[in-house]
């Protein structure tokens, strides 16, 4: 193919990528004296309808997009037989080259680049396309440190009526497929934001999140198995980095970020912020504090303070401690304890750690991005009397309500208390159905250790995820 000239303009000179759909070459534009990118679709597809058409419409697809990180496509044409593409010429790697050389990337190359993708992603979106294939093989580099998207051969243009392309088809590349990608469901732009977020995943340990020998045997661990945590295998990484990336690879859709250029500025925040909690402090300027006024409202609060403790003292002192509230003997008055989630507990199940202990702290980290889970069953059903997730009060603490956020609403369950995180004794409230994502449980039966989420009921669900508890 080296030599050959297509339509009489464009002189192949040298083969630069090669994939199972075409082949793609540097190539001299005759006519406008420059240097191009030309794919050629492979002979052995060149009569089959199917792969010409989706060629072809990588062509229309990426031909509406003019975006500084979307390669822009400059033609389209046949020559003898051979349908060719003709694309600006990037003479630098791919991502996938750069993390094999470099991996891991310094977190703020990685986001960085994240963030060049991600805007390239969100105009194709905003132009009615997703791509279905968003991995580092076709992010092309520069040199200069810009990123370009391209290959838009599994593009499909959004259904605005329905929010998503087609269905019953798999398409994509196993290591950043989306669970409903997987499973031949809807793909929309949430699923862009999927293999985006193991992009970033990669970018930042060397690796991707689920390795495996084969298409299932990936597609099978994107759709079951919990997100892994980045700060697991780089502490380094801000939490706020890594609640970025756990949220963009939720499972469910509707638990990611709502649209590409939303996560575009979450990774953005997490840049210009660059501290380990993700904010930044800035004082004013020393000579606006010299002449800041002073408000005498503290002052005032103190006082009433001071006055309202002396009114409560002398009422003590003259009515005895049988008139204050509660009787005067092993009141539990006072802010409610923090509780602090420490292990899955299941003790009808088969012994395997399948029911996310290590996850368990995300339940009470005040971070709604993170969350403990189940395991998935497959049928919907427990068979067994429950699983559970353990609470601990610090001491013997007397808890009056428990709130529980989810993002799977439709279980059933019941706190249950003791004073081991073994043991659950007493049932302190009662069984209740969580019908949406946020669930109220009134607690009852005196002060206890521990406290446990007992859920007995998956409501027809896979698994149970909860984002948050907390005593109230």
């Amino acid at each position: 193919m080296v030599g050959q000239v297509f339509a009489d303009r464009y002189e192949l000179q040298e083969l630069v990528g090669s994939g199972a759909m075409s082949s793609v070459y540097r190539a001299h534009d005759r006519l406008l004296d420059r240097t191009v990118a030309l794919k050629v679709l492979h002979d052995h597809h060149q009569h089959d309808p199917e792969y010409v058409e989706r060629f072809r419409r990588e062509a229309r697809s990426a031909a509406v997009l003019s975006h500084p990180n979307i390669v822009t496509v400059i033609d389209r044409g046949e020559h003898e037989e051979r349908q060719f593409i003709v694309f600006e010429y990037v003479g630098g790697q791919t991502l996938k080259q750069l993390i094999v050389t470099e991996r891991p990337l310094p977190v703020e190359s990685a986001l960085a680049l994240t963030v060049q993708v991600a805007r390239g992603l969100s105009f194709a979106h905003k132009n009615g396309l997703v791509h279905r294939d968003v991995k580092p093989q076709n992010v092309l580099l520069n040199g200069d440190g810009q990123a370009k998207m391209t290959d838009f051969g599994i593009a499909r243009s959004l259904d605005v009526q329905r929010g998503m392309t087609e269905t019953g088809t798999v398409l994509g590349t196993s290591d950043y497929i989306a669970p409903e990608q997987a499973q031949g469901g809807r793909v929309d732009e949430q699923s862009d934001v999927y293999s985006l977020g193991v992009v970033l995943y990669e970018l930042l340990t060397g690796d991707v999140p689920y390795p495996g020998e084969n298409f299932v045997a990936v597609a099978m661990q994107h759709i079951n198995e919990p997100v892994p945590s980045v700060r697991e295998k780089r502490p380094d990484v801000p939490p706020r980095v890594d609640a970025a990336v756990q949220r963009a690879m939720a499972k469910s859709p509707a638990e990611r970020f709502p649209t590409m250029a939303d996560f575009g500025r979450e990774l953005e925040a997490c840049a210009s912020n660059g501290s380990e909690e993700g904010t930044q402090v800035i004082a004013p300027p020393p000579a606006a504090r010299r002449h800041r006024r002073v408000s005498p409202w503290p002052l005032v609060l103190v006082l009433l303070g001071v006055l309202a403790v002396c009114g409560a003292l002398a009422y003590f002192l003259l009515h005895g401690t049988s008139s204050l509230p509660g009787g005067g003997g092993g009141s539990s008055a006072g802010p409610p304890p923090k509780l602090r989630a420490v292990t899955a507990y299941d003790p009808n199940g088969t012994g395997r750690p399948g029911e996310n202990n290590n996850l368990a702290p995300a339940a009470t980290d005040n971070n709604p991005a993170t969350a403990w889970s189940t395991e998935n069953y497959y049928d919907g059903t427990l068979n067994k009397p429950g699983v559970g997730l353990v609470l601990d009060a610090g001491s013997s603490r007397t808890v009056r309500q428990i709130d529980v956020d989810t993002t799977t609403p439709g279980f059933t369950a019941v706190i249950k208390a003791g004073d081991s995180e073994q043991d659950f004794p007493a049932t302190v409230s009662a069984s209740q159905a969580v019908s949406g994502t946020h669930a109220t449980f009134t607690v009852s039966g005196g002060a206890h250790r521990y406290y446990l989420l007992w859920i007995t009921d998956l409501g027809g669900l896979h698994r149970v995820r909860i984002t948050e508890v907390r005593a109230a």
